[in-house]
């Protein structure tokens, strides 16, 4: 507004002097000059004005884009932490309260449904096009990088690596459609595993299960690779919560030599193995690194021998300020890169030996898929990830 009125005034200012010089009889040729001049500064004052008010008016532009960014990513990470706690403290209050008929008829339907994670959920192509996840994408930015092209007419098990603190490379490509995943693997229904615990928590599982997650346990996996079809993905992060104890930025390291289980489910339902690394996942958040043999990495393992996660002491910014510490991921680029797939054959008892090979086999094509792309990723020819 100041701007606008900043250019009116300009405008009044070269009309007075517009009749100023018309009443300069005495001269006519200087009152040409100032007609001339008084048109031009009316003139000049309109166009810087116009252009101050599309530069205002663009920076806010960009501000009110980059805080809508942090919003989307604030929620994703509060869903994560809270919102399965926060929904059945508010279910039970519901028990308390005049709208307990409400409370019944969800947890009478909920017994009903209980299964329905374990058979692939429902994914809701609307939620998962939600403008809110470009967003989210936009703010690191996400990428997701295709190397080569998967048959429809198999299945596949993904290894995604590393774990990171919360996975976000991983929601944000196969748990959306903000990276096109559906285009760029055309066919390929993408399922991310997850704790099978959250999908006991009231609300958070419909929030899961609308973006294509699943438990993961056998039952679910099983059921996915044997009696859903052909063109199934399912994304499992194979380090867990023993990874995400060692995520810390400028590190790459995965936990993967002792993790056979993925391999095994693989070569009983001949799903093809794909190496899948996400450079710069374990950038967006610093954490507390509690050494082997102290207290606070006994109380971790506890918690994640007997709850199947492990608490992290962990943090990003502020959601007002990069200069300040809260639960925002630091905006770092994460790209994720899907790699050749590994054939694997359908062996309903497969031995020891058979589950070494193949694992080996997944352990070098990784290896060779960082090797191969971490220089265009910011990292040095002499990085070497680190296979624990």
């Amino acid at each position: 507004m100041k701007t606008l009125i900043a250019a009116y005034s300009g405008v009044l200012r070269g009309a007075r002097r517009d009749e100023a010089a018309r009443s300069e009889s005495s001269n006519g040729g200087r009152a040409l000059s100032r007609e001339g001049s008084g048109r031009w500064g009316a003139g000049s004052s309109i166009l810087s004005a116009l252009q101050d008010l599309f530069s205002v008016t663009w920076l806010n532009r960009s501000k009110v884009e980059k805080q809508l960014q942090v919003i989307s990513v604030l929620q994703w990470v509060l869903s994560f932490l809270v919102l399965g706690v926060a929904c059945s403290v508010i279910l039970m209050y519901t028990f308390c309260t005049d709208c307990w008929l409400l409370a019944v008829l969800y947890f009478t339907w909920l017994a009903f449904d209980w299964n329905t994670p374990k058979k692939g959920g429902r994914r809701s192509q609307w939620v998962r096009n939600w403008a809110v996840w470009r967003y989210f994408r936009d703010y690191f930015p996400i990428q997701l990088v295709k190397t080569h092209n998967l048959l429809t007419t198999r299945n596949y098990i993904f290894g995604y690596h590393p774990h990171g603190i919360m996975g976000l490379g991983a929601f944000c490509n196969f748990s959306t459609e903000a990276t096109e995943v559906s285009k760029k693997f055309p066919g390929i229904r993408p399922y991310l595993a997850t704790l099978a615990g959250n999908f006991r928590m009231p609300v958070l599982r419909e929030y899961l299960m609308s973006g294509g997650i699943c438990p993961v346990n056998r039952d679910t996996i099983d059921y996915l690779l044997s009696k859903n079809g052909s063109g199934n993905a399912i994304i499992i992060v194979v380090g867990g919560a023993a990874e995400s104890l060692s995520s810390m930025p400028g590190k790459n390291a995965v936990t993967l030599r002792n993790r056979k289980g993925f391999v095994k489910l693989a070569l009983r339902h001949g799903a093809d193995l794909v190496p899948t690394y996400s450079f710069g996942e374990n950038e967006v958040y610093k954490q507390v690194i509690f050494e082997e043999g102290s207290w606070g990495r006994w109380v971790q393992k506890k918690f994640q021998k007997y709850i199947g996660f492990a608490p992290c002491i962990f943090h990003g910014r502020g959601l007002f300020s990069p200069n300040t510490w809260g639960l925002v991921p630091y905006s770092k680029p994460i790209t994720t890169v899907v790699g050749e797939p590994i054939t694997v054959p359908k062996l309903e008892q497969p031995t020891q030996q058979d589950i070494d090979l193949y694992h080996t086999m997944y352990m070098e094509a990784l290896v060779k898929l960082f090797n191969k792309h971490k220089t265009k990723f910011g990292l040095p020819e002499t990085e070497v990830l680190e296979v624990n």
